[in-house]
């Protein structure tokens, strides 16, 4: 069986270090707040070139922590509108209605599953006061458009980077750039499963605004300026030592692994042939880190049930939009086709850096070989 993601392989790259490290921090007593996390801060802050990076519990809080924070800064009010994308995890849009602002989906490009400033653009209302930019499956959006966008209209730009850790832009204006710099704050996942992933739940917020990062860091400790004396409502979502420790070991070796993740993406591209599949567009402007490698086929549940029974794991994201979960029931008359669509006929086929070339062509001869 080719698991999609073994984790227990996966991590056992890391040894010994990722088991010295968790011993180290377990004898230090010092569980929070502590000099693990101050030092992972400072490292993935200079790793995606952002002057502050705060961790937290989850990415999920790191979005609505940038929100909240905007909130008690008098940049928006509740009930302000941020724009999101229809096709995503429902946790991008969990982060706007959690901060009491209102989301706004829109359609993305049938080809790159990402927002457009053109799509963007036509949504935009007295109301708008931010694009939430989500880097799906690890495929910057054209942050140079949107930047542009929301400079005109004085919008704030959110990253959402939770499968984009290290993708860059290879071109134009903002060649360079890393995620984490592209907009005005950016929320990040640690989830084990992530390019950059703990050993439990974690995330952060990388900024160059110094108000926000206060603000957030602020809020994310009981909304206290010091222990005891609490200016925000705030919440409990803190990066703790242990995944701190874990990230720390991991974080060097990430822009080599994203280097292989584009070495097996090339391998998928120049071997899959299947004119039942249809793979994504290869790169273009930025350095995809492939968190996910998604094809789409009209008949995905036979792809995927004849992929297992040739011994391939796959899984899909996501099978339910978030317009049509109960969760956002006032959305169930809402149509968005091209959404629909890519939900209907997505499936994830195995890719990370801890696949051998050998299981790369395994699941190259297993899609070539599907037939109805």
């Amino acid at each position: 069986m080719i698991a999609y993601l073994d984790l227990k392989n996966y991590n056992r790259r890391y040894e010994p270090q990722l088991s010295e490290a968790m011993l180290q921090t377990i004898r230090s007593g010092r569980y929070l707040l502590g000099s693990q996390v101050e030092e992972f801060e400072n490292a993935f802050a200079a790793f995606c070139g952002a002057s502050h990076c705060i961790g937290t519990a989850n990415g999920l809080d790191a979005l609505t922590l940038i929100l909240r924070a905007w909130v008690e800064l008098g940049v928006m009010k509740p009930g302000d509108e941020v724009i999101v994308p229809a096709n995503t995890f429902i946790a991008s849009i969990l982060a706007v209605s959690a901060a009491g602002l209102t989301p706004v989906p829109v359609e993305p490009d049938p080809c790159t599953c990402t927002i457009t400033p053109d799509g963007v653009a036509a949504a935009i209302t007295d109301r708008t006061r931010a694009i939430m930019a989500v880097h799906l499956y690890g495929r910057l959006c054209d942050m140079e458009g949107l930047g542009v966008l929301a400079a005109q209209n004085g919008l704030k730009l959110i990253e959402d980077a939770a499968q984009a850790h290290g993708a860059s832009v290879s071109s134009g204006p903002l060649s360079g750039k890393r995620s984490g710099s592209l907009g005005d704050a950016a929320g990040f996942s640690f989830y084990p499963g992530k390019n950059l992933g703990a050993l439990g739940d974690g995330g952060c917020v990388t900024t160059d605004d110094e108000e926000l990062a206060t603000a957030v860091r602020r809020i994310a400790n009981y909304g206290s300026i010091r222990k005891y004396v609490n200016r925000y409502k705030g919440c409990n979502s803190r990066l703790d030592e242990i995944q701190a420790a874990a990230l720390l070991v991991k974080l060097p070796f990430l822009e080599s692994e994203n280097i292989r993740r584009r070495e097996i993406a090339t391998r998928y591209f120049a071997g899959i042939s299947n004119p039942l599949i249809s793979l994504p567009p290869s790169d273009a402007g930025s350095a995809h880190v492939y968190h996910i490698f998604a094809v789409h086929t009209p008949y995905r549940d036979q792809l995927q049930r004849f992929l297992l029974d040739q011994g391939i794991e796959t899984l899909i994201h996501y099978p339910v939009p978030p317009h049509r979960q109960e969760a956002y029931s006032e959305w169930s008359q809402l149509s968005f086709p091209v959404t629909e669509m890519l939900h209907d006929r997505e499936l994830s086929i195995p890719l990370n850096p801890a696949m051998t070339d050998s299981q790369v062509d395994q699941v190259i001869a297993a899609l070539n070989s599907f037939r109805l």
